[in-house]
């Protein structure tokens, strides 16, 4: 793995992969920035909602529990004056058959193996993520996020 970051004037990066996918990271505007981009701690978080929806489907598939949808979305708390987030929160929905013991236990094992949230763990962030379930015929609509 490696990252390519080349400076685009004020606080705008282009970060790239080595493998043809470029991401712009900058500051918002009330931080100075021209929101060109999502911020890098943003990115941060964003990294770990798209941590755990890939390892949930590795883990899922192995445990053959089938779903029809999956989001999740995840708040990071961050303290005025804080130079980082202190905690993340959030809920994970799945329209899947499968018992929401099931599905809270695919969870668990996805977070505790999940490489982003095993950085926030050993960075001595807490992840704490609710899984909700719908259940197919429910009604409730769609995957909420």
């Amino acid at each position: 793995m490696q990252a390519i970051g080349t400076w685009r004037g004020g606080h705008r990066t282009d970060l790239d992969d080595g493998r043809t996918h470029v991401v712009t990271v900058d500051l918002p505007r009330d931080e100075g920035g021209e929101s060109a981009g999502t911020s890098a701690l943003e990115l941060a978080i964003l990294a770990l909602a798209g941590c755990i929806t890939t390892v949930f489907s590795q883990v899922a598939r192995r445990r053959r529990l089938g779903f029809s949808a999956m989001s999740i979305g995840l708040e990071a708390e961050r303290p005025e004056g804080s130079p980082t987030i202190t905690r993340v929160r959030g809920r994970f929905h799945l329209r899947t058959e499968a018992t929401e013991e099931e599905v809270a236990t695919a969870l668990r094992l996805t977070v505790r193996t999940c490489p982003v949230g095993i950085l926030f763990e050993r960075a001595g962030i807490p992840i704490e993520v609710v899984p909700v379930v719908e259940h197919p015929g429910t009604g409730a609509g769609a995957v909420a996020r």
